[in-house]
């Protein structure tokens, strides 16, 4: 009987066959680059503890040259020898020799001197730092982030380092989320809220996130505010929008809104009468929401014939047409549609180039941007690192908005004269 065995063939060595694509890909400008890192960082070191003392290394004495009355320059500390640093770059990882130096101070006494260039317990620099953080904003999970960059740091990040340099991030979230909004020349907001998972007393959990972006006079977009506030309550949207309102947020002339029972009552209290559209992609969704499979597609043939028609005269007369039809087919389907009201055709008040950007909510494709660069995470560690991650997608360039459609006739303010709801 036959013996079979899955040791590696003979012809082949051990060594030949444990090599992994890319091992051989030696840059010999890469390498050069890298040899000669470590002298230009202790230059630079050098350089800046040669001016803090007023004298280059080697040189003895108490003064080195002389001031314009003919007075003598004091030296104001005295070096004392090097200490070993390890600095991660871009350029990988270096050991130096950093200068030490004992400065005196008023009263006499010393302090030991501290750089600039290379500050106290830094490990990385703020480019290495930015690359981390970028990759992992990029969609590549934290134990992921060792492979992707390894190649470029020598494996030396592992998700810890990344751990730690993305809480540094969260100095500037915590600026952005109280900075003053009196300058902003906000014309129109985008409301509505999405949903991720994150963990929760050991538990994965879904939570749902609070977005406003703001279109200015310009028609670019903005992120306004997004906030964990445990639920869409109209408690929660009012909090929300109190916040934005207290710092110097001005009035909008026009709303888009996901429907939302709780987000129409803060609205109601704040902004009464702003004229309000209802997302014509949330509708499509409660109208499918109230049909059997099996009609869906038909539903959406009308639906989308009554939307996206070219006139308000169109709209008016394939609305009657959806409302009489869905009655006698599906009552539920018409009762869902003449829920929404006038909301939903708020969009033909304004001029036909804006249509585009006014029947959907925008924070969608945001949401699917975000949902596709975490889905390595599966479940995000916290709340509030759910609602960080989203801004700095948009803060880094990440994810960029354009300008809304028809911006250049922004000025032009809705008509009052909406379409006939008359079935």
């Amino acid at each position: 009987m036959s013996s079979h065995t899955t040791n590696p063939d003979s012809a082949h060595p051990a060594d030949e066959t444990s090599s992994h694509l890319f091992d051989n890909w030696f840059d010999p400008i890469e390498g050069a680059v890298r040899d000669r890192v470590r002298g230009l960082i202790e230059e630079l070191i050098h350089g800046e503890l040669e001016a803090v003392l007023s004298r280059p290394r080697y040189v003895r004495g108490a003064t080195l040259s002389s001031g314009p009355a003919g007075e003598a320059e004091a030296v104001v500390g005295h070096r004392h020898g090097h200490r070993p640093r390890s600095l991660l770059g871009t350029f990988g990882r270096v050991e130096i020799a950093m200068p030490r130096a004992r400065l005196k101070t008023a009263d006499g006494r010393t302090t030991e001197w501290r750089s600039k260039t290379l500050r106290a317990y830094q490990r990385r620099t703020l480019a290495a730092d930015a690359l981390i953080a970028g990759a992992y904003l990029a969609g590549t999970n934290t134990r992921r982030v060792r492979r992707a960059l390894a190649a470029l740091f020598g494996g030396a990040v592992g998700k810890d380092t990344v751990s730690r340099t993305w809480r540094k991030v969260k100095g500037d979230w915590d600026a952005w989320n109280v900075r003053p909004l009196a300058d902003e020349p906000i014309v129109r907001l985008i409301l509505d809220g999405t949903v991720v998972r994150v963990r929760l007393d050991r538990k994965a959990t879904a939570i749902s996130l609070l977005v406003v972006l703001g279109v200015r006079a310009d028609g670019q977009k903005v992120l306004l505010a997004i906030k964990s506030m445990g639920g869409e309550s109209a408690e929660a949207w009012r909090s929300v929008l109190d916040d934005l309102v207290r710092r110097g947020l001005r009035r909008p002339e026009f709303l888009i809104v996901d429907g939302a029972a709780g987000l129409d009552k803060a609205i109601a209290a704040i902004w009464d009468g702003v004229p309000v559209q209802r997302c014509t992609v949330h509708k499509h969704r409660n109208l499918l929401a109230h049909a059997p499979e099996r009609l869906h597609e038909e539903i959406t043939a009308d639906y989308s014939d009554m939307i996206y028609a070219q006139t308000c005269e169109e709209i008016e007369a394939r609305r009657k047409a959806f409302i009489r039809k869905w009655r006698i087919k599906h009552h539920a389907v018409a009762d869902s549609l003449e829920e929404a009201g006038e909301r939903l055709f708020a969009f033909t008040r304004l001029p036909p180039c804006q249509w585009r950007s006014l029947r959907t909510n925008a924070i969608e494709r945001l949401h699917e941007e975000f949902k596709r660069r975490i889905k390595t995470q599966t479940v995000l560690p916290s709340a509030d690192t759910a609602a960080m991650l989203f801004w700095a997608l948009l803060a880094s360039g990440q994810i960029s908005m354009r300008k809304v459609d028809g911006w250049q006739t922004l000025t032009t303010q809705p008509i009052d004269q909406p379409i006939d709801l008359a079935a």
